[in-house]
């Protein structure tokens, strides 16, 4: 199973909560779609058991402290995009503020799986029978839902979760 989060906007609390419930599901990795923002956040995934792979989204600052601090926890920085297999899934992952970009992915019959951020909308949409995943946000800045998502390996189910609020 992976793990899928976006738009974690500086909100440590959300982030723990994050961690807390993929390290529960005992997902195999965690894909971040960016907007992480800050490099104070990686204090708030060092607990994460999986390994951690993430893009960059349009509101990042300090992309080389951010490069840096996560790759200190084993963290795994894709730039703007990662091109990655995981148990022989083709995966695309970016922040996705193109959506002409987001569909030609889809759309090009190099991936099985396009997992991205940026808008705050939840869910699934299929593309030329590829699924595009939206985790929605994990800071629930703009929907006052902290969410994320996970991914079935073997059959693509994906399952978008509220994480618990205090």
């Amino acid at each position: 199973m992976i793990g899928i989060i976006s738009d974690s906007h500086d909100d440590l609390a959300s982030i723990r909560k994050a961690v807390e419930f993929f390290n529960k599901k005992q997902v195999k990795v965690v894909l971040h779609a960016g907007d992480i923002i800050s490099p104070f956040t990686v204090r708030a995934f060092k607990e994460l058991n999986s390994k951690l792979y993430f893009v960059f989204g349009n509101n990042d600052g300090d992309k080389v402290t951010l490069t840096k601090w996560f790759e200190e926890i084993g963290a795994v920085s894709c730039g703007d995009f990662g091109d990655l297999t995981i148990d022989g899934l083709h995966i695309a992952l970016l922040h996705g503020t193109n959506e002409v970009l987001v569909n030609a992915l889809a759309k090009s019959g190099d991936f099985d799986v396009v997992v991205r951020g940026h808008t705050h909308d939840p869910g699934v949409r299929m593309v030329n029978g590829v699924p595009v995943i939206n985790p929605r946000e994990c800071s629930g800045v703009l929907s006052g839902k902290a969410t994320v998502a996970t991914l079935k390996i073997a059959d693509l189910n994906v399952e978008i979760t509220e994480l618990e609020s205090d």
